[in-house]
């Protein structure tokens, strides 16, 4: 048996391995640990050829520049915070993504805040918790109407930029929901349907919000009826609902719907077929957002696709901006969608 000291440990234990340090590079490319540093943080007075036997020493050994010693260094951590809310919805997952991969474009890791909520004092605690974390901006999907007040409140030190939200104090990069809603109805209209019942989504949603009003305003412009709205919370479920309500109330006008997901639209394909009306024969459909299943509904949706990749380009471009020291403005830049038909939407018989 192996012998143990006074503390009860066997001599012949294994020490946990410990991570590789800047030692250890320089000791294997054969350089200072000074030159190492340079290195890291990008300094001019490093050769190519030195350079590179440093990085390939890096990769080899695994080793990982500690972040927040870095940033002390050079003031620069290379890192943004992005807070968020309902990930679990494609819009805000899908603008996420676009924004981790256009930060990865640029050299910057993403540090994320997924918030249940966001109200004033969840944002502050989201914004402690990222600013402790040295990041150089702050990116915030902000899709509810309540976030617009808290965003208010944000340091005036820390460069922000807002994604989806409305006209607040803060830069903000965002899909023109509206004119989406305005083609989508003019696209139903055109085809010969009297008028378009729209299912909404939440209320407290400015994409909702704006969504009905290109739908209503649409409309009201072409001199046709406005049906009542249903409204739904983004979910297939609530879509079929609201489809079985708008089949128990609607008037032989209603023959094309405009529905503000694609998630709600399933449900409303669904309630649909059960009642024994063919799409797009006895009903038109469309949907918003283009999630990758449309093309495969049936029959597949005609929707707006959501330009979620330059979304994310130019909300990095904006947070980039103040980061080089722009002042914080109120500009606003719009992305329209793209309308993308295909075989839901048809002639009314």
């Amino acid at each position: 048996m192996a012998k143990r000291p006074d503390n009860g440990t066997p001599t012949n234990a294994r020490a946990p391995r410990r991570s590789p340090g800047m030692v250890d590079v320089a000791r294997l490319a054969g350089v200072s640990h000074m030159t190492v540093s340079r290195v890291i943080n990008d300094q001019p007075t490093v050769s190519q050829v030195t350079r590179q036997r440093v990085l390939a020493a890096m990769s080899e050994l695994g080793y990982r520049p500690n972040v927040a010693a870095r940033a002390l260094v050079t003031g620069r951590s290379r890192t943004l915070g992005v807070i968020s809310v309902d990930t679990t919805l494609y819009g805000p997952a899908s603008m996420l993504l676009a924004i981790e991969r256009a930060a990865r474009e640029v050299d910057y890791s993403v540090s994320i805040a997924s918030l249940p909520g966001l109200d004033r004092r969840t944002l502050r605690d989201a914004f402690d918790a990222l600013t402790s974390q040295a990041v150089e901006g702050i990116i915030a999907i902000t899709p509810h109407v309540a976030a617009t007040a808290a965003l208010r409140h944000v340091p005036k030190d820390v460069p922000v930029v807002a994604v989806e939200g409305g006209k607040g104090p803060l830069p903000t990069v965002a899909v023109d929901q509206y004119l989406g809603a305005s083609e989508a109805t003019r696209h139903l209209l055109s085809l010969g349907h009297r008028t378009v019942g729209h299912i909404a989504g939440p209320s407290d949603w400015y994409e909702a919000q704006e969504r009905e009003r290109g739908w209503r305003e649409m409309l009201v412009a072409e001199g046709r009826e406005v049906p009542e709205v249903v409204r739904g919370d983004w979910s297939p479920r609530s879509g079929y609902a609201a489809a079985k309500q708008l089949l128990e109330e609607r008037t032989r006008n209603v023959t094309a719907l405009f529905v503000a997901n694609d998630q709600m639209a399933i449900g409303a394909l669904r309630a649909l077929g059960e009642a024994g009306i063919s799409v797009p024969r006895q009903m038109s459909l469309v949907g918003f957002d283009d999630i990758p299943e449309a093309e495969f509904f049936s029959p597949p949706l005609t929707t707006l696709r959501q330009e979620f990749g330059e979304v994310g380009r130019r909300s990095l471009e904006l947070l980039l901006e103040q980061v080089e020291g722009a002042p914080r403005t109120r500009r606003r830049l719009v992305i329209p969608p793209q309308f993308v038909i295909r075989d839901s939407t048809a002639s009314p018989e």
